[in-house]
């Protein structure tokens, strides 16, 4: 049989680097994760902050979580167990994912550019054009 059913990948072949690679790594990861759910929970728990700029500030943490949440556990699995292969499911499944977060990443922005557009251009009109139901449906919208 002809047919790749891995790839190789990693960063580098000097046993000494690895431990430090990974510590990199795994430490923005960390920082990453946990300041989008700190900023997840200020939203939610601060009732000062229920308007729709930080209700996609909110969505845009979790979708950020998720899009580094793709990739970097397993490099850093493969980093330990010295396995520098992916399955082609594997491949086209983190792809997938990746290319996904990365799309809702730029519709949030998007939505988060016309709220702000609206707040200073329109901003009596504000309160009737960015309501909860509005915010609501551009995120549903942005999820499928």
């Amino acid at each position: 049989d002809t047919q790749l059913s891995k790839f190789l990948v990693g960063f580098s072949e000097q046993a000494e680097i690895q431990p430090l690679i990974f510590g990199f790594f795994l430490s923005i990861y960390l920082v990453t994760v946990l300041g989008n759910l700190l900023i997840i929970l200020a939203t939610i728990s601060d009732s000062h902050l229920h308007m729709p700029m930080y209700f996609f500030l909110a969505n845009l943490s979790f979708v950020d979580i998720c899009s580094t949440s793709t990739t970097i556990p397993e490099m850093l699995v493969n980093m330990q167990t010295q396995s520098k292969a992916i399955t082609y499911a594997g491949c086209i499944t983190q792809m997938y994912f990746l290319l996904l977060f990365s799309g809702l990443d730029c519709f949030l922005l998007t939505v988060m550019a016309y709220d702000r557009y609206v707040a200073i251009c329109l901003p009596l009109h504000y309160i009737v054009i960015m309501n909860h139901r509005l915010c609501r449906l551009l995120v549903w919208h942005a999820g499928s």
